[in-house]
């Protein structure tokens, strides 16, 4: 075994259901990418790992809205993604997607690993099932009110309001996201892991990492010393999207999308490296590191390490630095509402300003609280600190050295303590924003960064070497010579966090990368060395420009106030179901609330052939006694049901407007009893 250090570092697999986002990358991408960026300039063994996460209920759902299949959904965004990925220059060394054959294997071998040696616990448990549908129901199929928040649109396993992880049964007033119908329960088997037994050794681990950030530790201890524990959780699902669950008799069964997608690190990791992949995940001089958000903490710090422990031959990881969420414009994030800065229109609109964008996220990153991004803050980044800052020294060094010395760098000759002060800083930058990152502390790191350019225009505006060339030419040399420094140094350091910007003025100054290790020095341009004169390395963000993504963030605010909320579209029926139906216009004769509900009536209803008792759940938009005597629409052929101790034979139809209205559906004219609707 080799006794070099070695890094994996992981970036959360996004859903291949969407774009990406700013969201997206402030929360794990673009830190994780400074982080590698970094690692790799001290010459570190890394492999930055990543890819698309095919599976789950987020693509089924996408492809039913969008009227295609679950493999359309997930070639689009993928591509859609890794494009975006690559040109905002995310530096993964292997992007993957967990609908290849090499992650199903994988997947597939991890699952039978743990069921032979006796991890899962099978279970005849009750799940919730769309009577209508006539399928079980998974997760994200399920939406209801989260218990914590009281936020009415919670997921089946997580309230994306509060962030709470969650299990159907939690929900209040749960309903099925493909019907609106109230599920039912009805027995299925599944694959538990039993993470109640495995608490103690979970809790271990978590401890022994107390140097965690505050938000992943604290979160990862409120989980296990909640009052009721870690609880066992299945591992598989009725789906028929998905990794199959290996098993006979599993038939309609795949893989948990949790259970499946971080496995997709390991089998990405084995596509790029073949053979060597088990360097970087069974050997114990590796690092493993998972950049997060906050809402994948509990599947990264105690599910996926508690599958890493059953196998038993894998490290766990070491450090998962996740961050909080970015809100937009003082909103949060929405992709449903559109509220959202997409990074593959980001890169259309503000081509060739994907390090503005780096440098506002970093600078605002959200490591320890929620933070925002607006537009106004970007502009103003963008024009008075990188133009202004950053680029106005390096512009007016590139200048003076042309117009005095031809771009040869000069000779210094003694040096003032304002001289040795920029140069002491210029020695010690690299120490102290390594240390920062290395802590993880991105928006630290970029501050001091910051500062050497800051401190680079204030030297020369102190120093006027556009004076001092009329009078004393030595003194001159001297001062451009060390500001030349300051400017290698930003081109040096600054590969991890403004990587485009970086490489172009290393191109100007004629440097390669040099390891980190080599930046604690003073002269990175030696006299006599040629420059060129360059070009303006950051161009100004126009009012307009930014006028135009608060037009479109407008756009989306007031079609979110139009657009009436309206229910998905169920699945397309054969005609000869829908002709088994039997809808008749009847007549009210008889309304009266059910006792001890605040929602029901009773309704007695002349269907031309009989008079049927229905229940109906309009009492809080219509009073019994002035519906008496409406003709409405009856679905006659309803299997009767007992509600609330009442036999309800049939069902009258309504439509639900925008504000959750109900109003009945009526003949236009008046018809005979028990005509039918064809």
């Amino acid at each position: 075994m080799s006794s070099t250090k070695r890094y994996t570092v992981t970036a959360a697999l996004p859903y291949a259901n969407g774009p990406v986002h700013i969201g997206h990358l402030a929360g794990c991408y673009l830190p994780a990418d400074i982080y590698v960026r970094y690692l790799r300039q001290n010459g570190k063994d890394v492999k930055f790992i990543c890819g698309s996460d095919e599976h789950g209920v987020a693509i089924i759902m996408k492809a039913k809205a969008e009227g295609v299949s679950p493999r359309e959904i997930v070639d689009k965004y993928h591509g859609i993604m890794k494009s975006a990925f690559k040109e905002f220059g995310i530096s993964f060394d292997v992007y993957s997607r967990t609908s290849k054959e090499i992650h199903h294997q994988t997947a597939s071998d991890f699952f039978l690993n743990l069921y032979e040696k006796g991890s899962f616990e099978e279970k005849e448990t009750a799940q919730y099932y769309d009577p209508e549908a006539k399928q079980f129901l998974a997760d994200r199929y399920i939406e209801g009110t989260c218990p914590n928040c009281g936020f009415e649109n919670a997921y089946g396993d997580q309230c994306e309001n509060c962030g709470t992880s969650l299990s159907p049964m939690d929900l209040k007033n749960p309903r099925s996201r493909l019907s609106g119908a109230q599920p039912i329960l009805k027995k299925t088997t599944h694959w538990f892991l039993p993470l109640d037994h495995l608490s103690e050794k979970i809790k271990a681990y978590i401890q022994d990492h107390k140097d965690w950030k505050p938000n992943v530790y604290g979160q990862c201890m409120s989980w296990l010393d909640d009052a009721g524990g870690l609880q066992a959780r299945s591992m598989t699902r009725d789906l028929d999207w998905g990794i199959k669950v290996p098993l006979k008799d599993a038939d309609g069964k795949v893989l948990y999308v949790w259970f499946d997608a971080p496995i997709g690190y390991i089998s990405a990791t084995k596509e790029l490296l073949g053979e060597d992949w088990e360097k970087y995940w069974k050997e114990e001089n590796t690092e493993l590191i998972h950049f997060i958000g906050k809402d994948n903490i509990v599947f990264h710090c105690i599910i996926f390490p508690a599958m890493l422990m059953e196998h038993g031959a894998f490290i766990l990881p070491t450090q998962v630095p996740a961050n909080e969420f970015l809100n937009l414009e003082g909103k949060k994030i929405s992709t449903s509402r559109n509220w959202a800065v997409w990074l593959h229109e980001y890169l259309g609109d503000f081509k060739g300003k994907q390090d503005a964008l780096r440098y506002t996220l970093c600078a605002n990153a959200p490591e320890t609280k929620d933070n925002d991004f607006t537009w106004k803050d970007f502009q103003a980044r963008n024009n008075n600190e990188l133009v202004a800052i950053f680029g106005n020294l390096v512009n007016r060094v590139l200048v003076l050295m042309q117009k005095y010395y031809g771009g040869e760098i000069p000779k210094p000759q003694a040096l003032t303590a304002a001289d040795k002060a920029l140069l002491e800083m210029v020695e010690s930058m690299p120490g102290q924003v390594g240390t920062s990152l290395e802590r993880f502390r991105f928006r630290e790191a970029l501050t001091t960064y910051m500062r050497l350019a800051r401190a680079g225009n204030k030297y020369l505006a102190e120093e006027e070497p556009w004076k001092k060339v009329k009078t004393d030419a030595d003194r001159t040399a001297t001062i451009m010579y060390v500001a030349a420094q300051a400017v290698a140094q930003l081109a040096h350091v600054g590969e991890p966090f403004l990587p485009f910007t970086a490489s172009k003025l290393r191109a100007f100054l004629g440097l390669e990368l040099k390891d980190w290790s080599s930046l604690s020095v003073r002269e990175f341009l030696l006299p006599g060395a040629k420059i060129e004169k360059g070009a303006l390395l950051f161009e100004k963000v126009e009012n307009d420009a930014v006028e135009a993504q608060l037009q479109k963030l407008e756009k989306s605010r007031a079609l979110e106030n139009t657009q009436p909320k309206v229910p998905s579209l169920k699945e397309e029926i054969p005609f000869e179901a829908f002709t088994k139906t039997d809808i008749r216009v009847g007549t009210i004769l008889e309304a009266q609330a059910v006792p001890k509900t605040d929602k029901l009536l009773q309704l007695l209803v002349d269907i031309g052939i009989e008079k049927r008792t229905v229940v109906s759940g309009i009492a809080g938009h219509y009073a019994p006694e002035d519906i008496i005597g409406l003709q409405v629409l009856v679905l006659t052929n309803l299997a009767p049901r007992k509600i609330r101790g009442v036999e309800s034979k049939g069902m009258v139809l309504m439509a639900e407007d925008a504000e959750g209205r109900l109003v009945f559906t009526q003949p236009s004219a008046r018809m005979a009893n028990g005509s039918a609707v064809r």
